[in-house]
């Protein structure tokens, strides 16, 4: 496995420039702040290879769905995330001739990401025969001003001789995204400004056809720097330029620095106002230092792992894994913004549109409670439930009852184009239900549950009720059609995942149903026909189960399939999903992620160990693990079993999955959902953390290689710190009131 980036417990670096590297690069170094975020793209330009990305939170863009063949109920269009304007785009000229990593020759080459104060840098020295210029590029996004963006660039002549330097700080509307259909550009320019240390972009995305809005964003540069010589350029109609020139001595040097705020439509009603607003916002910083600002920024950062750092001493890969999971995870979402969510690949990439998947109620939810407050979690499901109309549409265009929410979306209404993805994958309906649980169970919080969170079981039940048929012959209920969380199985009937957690929801609904208040039990009008209904489907809904293996049955037809475990691949057709054809796939027995699993990971506690040996030791073996998503949850049931090597295994892959790019895929970004796994490997698994009955329980063993790990948890208005040591573990309560936990079966008292 070739790495190109050093082990280092807070910093990804690397001293090689490689161009064949550099898409990987560009993933590796992204940085964000929820508001926005771009990936490690250079600021003076590039002429090779690239893929060119920043995104703004919550802006994006309704392309029409195009296949082949039409059916009814396919979503009108799919959704894609928008590459912003560019306002890092700084070109920068040595006597006259651009710089351009992809044709000059450097050395001391350095690439920086500072986990511990999210600061991106980067150092080279240009050589040019006689001429060598030495340049450090800085650059961070601020978490405590999210609409700044700051950039500095240094120049130092190393040379013997005085050489000419020019800087060109822009703002470039002229931009694309590289998925767009015949070349489509999706910004218009309405209005530009430019003084001699400021410049600004007003632009409004191109105008679609589906009634969904358009976004307004408006960028404001302001310039300082001990470049002298000015002049004002515009290249063409879509951009503002500065150039900045200096004549600089040997040994001399000059700086330039670039504060940029980014508006957009989501926050001001109109033009002018967001335009107001845009040049309020620059004023502020305009006179602001460098050092303040980044001082701001970095305590922010620095409060952040004071309650999230997840310390193991004794394997730096381990250390450097977790914290690059955690780190990308809260540059992507840190609950500040309802209206926003966590895309897969966040800010790092145009893959997956930039929209909201399952992922987030599945496993990203699962963290947040334990490291941020309960109120980031609400969020999240509030998030879903001011999308419930959108849920409506859904399941009418299926001709069903209630709500289904979609597997892609920005504001509700499904925009993904794959139809055994997007109206197959339906388990999805029960991994929110299961996310109201789980945040309940955690949080002890009744407050969402009863009320709106009362709303959505029902209309998800009501769902449920109507997508079930009843099979006379077996007389039971059953689900045909689906596919379930392992895509690499379509359509198929009786996927156990997705018939489990019809069931349970169902369960669950009839269980908060009798503990609404009559107000909201009546506005949800749930009907005795209704109830004696969801009652019948829970006692009779068919569960695949095989008694001589003791294990559930993926789905009908799984057993018949030429079983062979994952290391009868040839290595070297390893990735399936990059080296087969589709229709070799679905019909082998290899399972991209946990499916069986993943039902058992969300009720650990509800199966027998015997139960879960006999699954974990079935579908393990024949899991390819080509979901990012998968390697956690396995982590955690190895650990379960006292599979502790295999454990240790897992959480690798999970916390160092892009950045040692198991599954070859990183180049077009980052996997952000996935970046959950190493907490929940570590967390769930080595520590055995579980809720049960509203008392923490605790199971903790320490791998091999490890001499100690320490986490802070969240819970229920504590601060916890657990540490596990090779004399045994340690529980310390930061603040809140005393607790009771339950460490290995013994009850322990934190004060």
């Amino acid at each position: 496995m070739k790495r190109i980036f050093d082990v280092q417990p807070w910093h990804v670096i690397t001293h090689t420039f490689d161009p064949k590297d550099k898409r990987l690069q560009e993933s590796m170094t992204s940085l964000g702040n929820e508001y926005m975020g771009m990936r490690g793209n250079f600021e003076e330009g590039y002429s090779g290879d690239s893929l060119q990305g920043i995104y703004l939170g919550g802006v994006w863009y309704p392309d029409k769905t195009r296949v082949g063949w039409w059916k009814n109920g396919y979503p009108k269009y799919f959704g894609k995330v928008v590459n912003a304007v560019n306002f890092i785009k700084e070109p920068i000229e040595v006597n006259g001739t651009p710089l351009d990593l992809a044709q000059d020759d450097i050395s001391d080459f350095t690439l920086d990401l500072d986990m511990k104060r999210a600061v991106l840098t980067r150092s080279f020295t240009l050589e040019r025969g006689t001429v060598r210029v030495a340049f450090k590029f800085e650059r961070f996004l601020s978490v405590s001003q999210r609409q700044l963006a700051v950039q500095r660039v240094s120049v130092k002549n190393l040379g013997a001789e005085a050489i000419d330097v020019t800087v060109k700080p822009s703002i470039d509307a002229d931009v694309k995204n590289e998925e767009a259909n015949y070349d489509e550009r999706f910004w218009d320019v309405l209005d530009t400004e430019q003084a001699t240390d400021r410049g600004s972009v007003v632009a409004k995305t191109t105008p679609n056809p589906f009634g969904t809005p358009q976004f307004t964003s408006g960028m404001e540069m302001r310039v300082v720097t001990d470049l002298t010589n000015v002049a004002i350029t515009q290249p063409n109609a879509k951009e503002v330029m500065t150039a900045y020139t200096g004549h600089l001595a040997a040994n001399a040097s000059v700086e330039l620095e670039k504060r940029v705020i980014v508006v957009t439509s989501r926050d001001y009603a109109d033009q002018a106002k967001l335009t107001s607003a845009m040049h309020a916002l620059s004023d502020r910083v305009a006179n602001e230092s460098y050092a303040a600002l980044l001082a701001d920024h970095t305590a922010i950062w620095a409060q952040r792992w004071e309650k999230s750092d997840v310390i193991i001493e004794g394997d730096d890969e381990s250390q450097q894994g977790i914290r690059f999971n955690l780190f990308q995870l809260f540059s992507t979402y840190y609950g500040e913004d309802s209206r926003l969510n966590i895309g897969p690949k966040g800010f790092t990439g145009e893959k997956y549109g930039g929209a909201t998947y399952w992922d987030t109620e599945a496993f990203a939810i699962p963290v947040y409670l334990g490291i941020t407050n309960p109120e980031v979690t609400r969020n999240l499901l509030m998030y879903r439930y001011k999308q419930l109309d959108g849920a409506y549409v859904n399941a009418q265009q299926q001709g069903l009852n209630g709500a289904l929410f979609p597997m892609v979306t920005f504001d509700g209404i499904e925009c993904h184009n794959e139809w055994e993805i997007t109206f197959e994958e339906i388990h999805r309906n029960g991994d929110i239900a299961f996310a109201i649980y789980n945040y309940t169970r955690y949080t002890g919080d009744t407050s969402y549950v009863l009320h709106e969170g009362a709303k959505v079981l029902t209309e998800i039940s009501r769902f449920w009720a109507d997508r079930v048929h009843f099979s006379k012959r077996n007389q039971a209920y059953m689900i045909h059609g689906v596919t379930g969380a392992d895509e690499y199985e379509n359509n198929v009937d009786n996927n156990w995942d997705t018939n489990m957690l019809a069931q349970w929801t169902l369960k669950y609904t009839l269980g908060i149903l009798d503990q609404v208040d009559s107000a909201t039990a009546k506005s949800l009008a749930v009907s005795d026909a209704e109830r004696a209904q969801w009652h019948d489907i829970v006692k009779r809904m068919y569960l695949p189960y095989d008694k001589d293996l003791n294990i559930f049955v993926q789905h009908d037809g799984f057993l018949d399939k030429d079983i062979e475990p994952v290391s009868a691949i040839p290595a070297d057709q390893r990735p399936i999903n990059q080296h087969w054809s589709w229709d070799k796939i679905l019909r082998s027995p290899y399972i991209k992620q946990g499916d069986v699993l993943q039902g058992i990971w969300d009720f650990i506690d509800d199966y027998t160990p015997e139960q879960k040996k006999a699954n974990f030791d079935f579908y393990e073996p024949l899991t390819v693990h080509e979901s990012s998503l998968s390697p956690a949850i396995h982590a955690v049931l190895a650990a379960d079993l006292h599979y502790e090597d295999k454990a240790v295994e897992l959480y690798s892959r999970t916390a160092r999955l892009d950045l040692d790019n198991y599954n070859n895929d990183t180049t077009d970004g980052l996997h952000i959902t996935a970046m959950t796994g190493g907490w929940i490997a570590v967390v769930q698994g080595f520590a055995g953390m579980r809720v049960r009955h509203g008392q923490l329980h605790y199971a903790p063993f320490l791998p091999k290689t490890w001499t100690s790990y320490t986490f802070r948890q969240v819970f229920r208005g504590r601060l916890i710190e657990v540490s596990v040591h090779a004399d045994g573990s340690h529980f310390k309560l930061i603040s809140g009131d005393p607790l009771t936990i339950d460490v290995a079966g013994d009850p322990l008292e934190l004060k």
